[in-house]
């Protein structure tokens, strides 16, 4: 069972997390100031209610009047406020109300009871704790909204050289060993995406170093393989007539064969290959190279297209393709151009899971009912001269014809070459577009 995974990017978890810590950071702070304010008004209260009972206490010692609104032995006193003010102590006290405005006591103690004063928590005050408050969260929303701005903005600039370093390392992956991840990432501030960059150009370097290596040995290999084949295959001429010498030249002729194409891949994967442009016209050029490889193959020109392509590369392809339909698959084989794109169909067993997962490998026929001819290297010198021609080859396998298919029963394998509108020159670049003027 697949694990659902959500994809966000880095701008917004930084975003996210800047924004939870100046979250938490302000409620925090808010609760400190705003507990902090209270119990400085309250004490002040406090402070406020005893020196106005103490005056009323020098009054009624004078007068015996009860002033400011203070009572004796008030029956609504609370039993801790009485309890001090039997021992002879001055206190206040503050209780919450059911309205939310906190009561403030204050009491003291006298020869015939306890004087008392007992008033609300001041208005002004009430007013300034809620100005307070509301300043206190508005405060806090923007330091959230700060704090994803700057979250958006620090993660913008990290997402960005993380995206630019992305991007370069799919172009190596594509081949172009000339881009520097380190170059495209940019930048004055050195972090931790400038060490990933670096790691993934001395990465590059190093298995260029080797691939580079592993072709030169190939290369060298073929190259040398060429001459003592050549001799063989002269010799094997020499031989009288019979099975036997057939054997011994069929097998010279296949080995010469092999070695020109490992000899061929290894130029293809140096990267020094040059298309030579020739402005043809598709379907023609299709339709007489087909008939000459194979007259029995169905051609179908749907759409003619002049292109600019390599001549000799493009027959290449179409030959490589068409030897691999002739061995691998069944007949009849179909040839189909329309305007850049070219088909070529068989309605065999289709090509193996692999090399449509990964796409060709050299020296890998795919699956037992599409192997036993060849060494693999057709379609890989087929996709490399594609890459050339700056062109691409995919493959895919037909729908089954049938109403009740098999289970491994597929329609065919289809080859598929979409050259491109502007060719590589023989240079290597694109050519400029002229624009009429």
């Amino acid at each position: 069972m697949k694990r659902l995974a959500l994809r966000t990017g880095v701008r917004w978890k930084i975003s996210i997390a800047i924004a939870a810590v100046g979250a938490l950071t302000a409620m925090a702070l808010s609760l400190v100031v705003h507990n902090a304010a209270q119990v400085s008004m309250l004490d002040n209260a406090r402070e406020v209610q005893l020196e106005r009972l103490l005056f009323a206490q020098r009054m009624y010692d004078s007068t015996h009047e009860l002033k400011f609104g203070t009572k004796l032995n008030d029956p609504a006193l609370p039993d801790d406020l009485r309890e001090k003010a039997q021992q002879g102590r001055r206190a206040t006290y503050v209780r919450d109300s059911a309205a939310g405005t906190p009561d403030v006591w204050a009491a003291v103690p006298l020869e015939n009871g306890v004087l008392s004063l007992h008033s609300k928590f001041a208005d002004r005050s009430v007013t300034i704790m809620k100005d307070l408050d509301r300043a206190l969260l508005i405060g806090s929303v923007c330091v959230v909204v700060g704090g994803c701005a700057l979250g958006v903005l620090i993660g913008g600039q990290l997402s960005r050289r993380l995206r630019k370093a992305a991007a370069a390392a799919g172009k190596v992956a594509q081949g172009n060993t000339d881009v520097r991840v380190r170059e495209a990432v940019g930048g004055v501030v050195r972090d931790e995406t400038d060490e990933l960059a670096r790691a993934v150009d001395a990465l590059t370097d190093a298995l260029h170093e080797r691939i580079e290596a592993e072709r030169r040995v190939t290369a060298d290999i073929a190259h040398e393989l060429r001459t003592p084949v050549t001799g063989l295959l002269t010799a094997a001429e020499l031989l009288p007539p019979g099975r036997p010498t057939e054997l011994v030249r069929d097998r010279a002729q296949a080995m010469r064969t092999l070695v020109e194409d490992v000899l061929e891949v290894a130029r293809l994967d140096s990267a020094s290959e040059r298309a030579e442009l020739q402005e043809i016209a598709l379907g023609e050029f299709v339709s007489r190279r087909v008939a000459l490889l194979d007259p029995d193959v169905r051609i179908h020109v749907v759409h003619d297209s002049w292109v600019n392509t390599d001549p000799r590369r493009l027959e290449r392809i179409l030959g490589n393709l068409l030897a691999n339909a002739a061995k691998h698959g069944g007949t009849p084989v179909e040839v189909t151009v329309e305007g850049r794109v070219v088909r070529v169909r068989d309605h065999g067993p289709g090509f193996p899971e692999a090399l449509l997962r990964d796409g060709p490998s050299r020296f890998r026929t795919g699956a037992s009912d599409r192997a036993g001819h060849g060494h693999g290297l057709g379609l890989t010198i087929a996709a490399g001269q594609a890459r050339v021609l700056g062109a691409r080859l995919t493959f895919r396998n037909a729908a089954p014809e049938s109403l009740t298919p098999a289970p491994d029963e597929t329609g065919g394998a289809i080859a598929v070459l979409w050259l491109p509108e502007h060719a590589p020159t023989t240079t290597g670049s694109f050519p400029m577009i002229k624009l009429p003027e």
